[in-house]
């Protein structure tokens, strides 16, 4: 039994000089090869590095059915090296599997903040425990020390199709959370990360990056200001950006993507009468083009402003007369309104007016569901 344990030491101890000896390169012990995988969470990087062990083992032998309870035992386990007291599973192969977070997340509902830490499990057949250690850089679970624990968390373990190399995955990924899997055999286990201030994440790299580069110019204002009126996260920020956008000295111009977006905040904010006064500043200027008036009308069409888009349409006509995409414009205004006959005149004419193959199909399948008495998508 004493010549197994040394054996089993000799390994362990050569294992990890091949993988920390400064300098060289060498084979992962056991050939477990490294691994990691990257998921972004909104703003939030999230990543896991680990060694990947097959359910065959290295000489060959099939350990499927074998692996949960057994290869990795239930509870704590003494490793025979290191601290000298039980300790949990290391996750993965060789060194620690590392789970690393660019800024606060949840797992599972209980706070992680921002950093690097050694994953660890504790297996069993009903119900495991998830470990984050704040020791990131251990060889495995050897030197485990629970007073390390930054989080512990209780998950459950699911059945999943067969995966012959341990792996990780992210699972389900939304803007504000993800869910993390270990995959092997035939076992899944799942942990919820989530990002509990994502849209304040954002609003602090906009604002440090508007310091830099992006800042010099009236562009990174727009799309700042914009990023408050999709998310509906301070609008006085977003507002002092579109105003920046269009006034700040040297940077600031007063076109239709300045005011529009200055308009859109106003209305977002609930300001309605000067975001209408200031957005048909913008549809006059000189500079506005056709595409921007007609992008415009189409938002309306969105909004369900029917009335509204028409109008808007009908402007463009007056404005730029017989060009794409005018008549476009006016077919879904009138088509909206209820004037199948209109909107078919326009239609026809839009269909010799196509700028490309894509939009020539489209405009001709218009004509024909028009011509049908059927409604379009707007």
């Amino acid at each position: 039994m004493r010549i197994i344990q040394l054996a089993t030491l000799s390994a362990a101890v050569a294992g990890a000089v091949w993988a920390q000896f400064p300098g060289l390169t060498l084979p992962p012990s056991g050939d477990n090869q490294k691994a990691a995988v990257i998921q972004f969470i909104g703003p939030v990087r999230v990543s896991i590095e680990y060694s990947s062990p097959k359910v065959h083992g290295p000489d060959g032998k099939d350990r499927r059915g074998q692996i949960w309870g057994k290869l990795v035992p239930y509870g704590l386990s003494d490793l025979g090296f290191g601290n000298g007291k039980p300790d949990p599973w290391r996750a993965g192969a060789n060194e620690n599997t590392v789970f690393e977070v660019s800024h606060d997340v949840t797992i599972e509902g209980k706070a992680l903040p921002a950093g690097r830490y050694g994953l660890h499990m504790i297996a069993g057949p009903e119900e495991w425990t998830l470990i984050f250690s704040k020791n990131s850089g251990a060889w495995g679970s050897f030197f485990y020390d629970e007073s390390q624990d930054a989080l512990r968390v209780t998950i459950k373990p699911k059945k999943h199709d067969y995966r012959e190399w341990l792996t990780y995955e992210f699972t389900a990924r939304r803007p504000d959370e993800a869910t993390a899997e270990l995959q092997w055999e035939d076992l899944g286990l799942p942990w919820a990360i989530k990002v509990p201030n994502a849209n304040e994440i954002f609003l602090a790299k906009l604002r440090q990056e508007l310091t830099t580069v992006p800042g010099f110019g009236y562009q990174g204002y727009v799309a700042a200001a914009q990023f408050t009126v999709q998310s509906g996260a301070d609008l006085e920020q977003g507002l002092k950006w579109a105003e920046a956008a269009v006034s700040m000295p040297f940077i600031g111009q007063s076109n239709f993507s300045t005011l529009s977006t200055k308009a859109q905040v106003l209305a977002k904010m609930g300001r309605h009468e000067e975001a209408e006064k200031i957005m048909q500043t913008a549809l006059k200027l000189p500079g506005t083009t056709s595409f921007e008036i007609h992008q415009y009308g189409r938002q309306l069409l969105g909004e369900k402003k029917n009335a509204e888009a028409l109008a808007v349409f009908q402007l463009n006509a007056e404005r730029n007369g017989d060009t794409w995409p005018v008549h476009v414009g006016l077919a879904r205004g009138y088509a909206a309104a209820g004037d199948t006959k209109k909107a078919l005149e326009h239609a026809k004419i839009a269909v010799t007016q196509a700028p490309d193959p894509v939009n020539r199909q489209n405009l001709e399948a218009m004509v024909k569901d028009l011509s049908e008495g059927k409604a379009i998508s707007q």
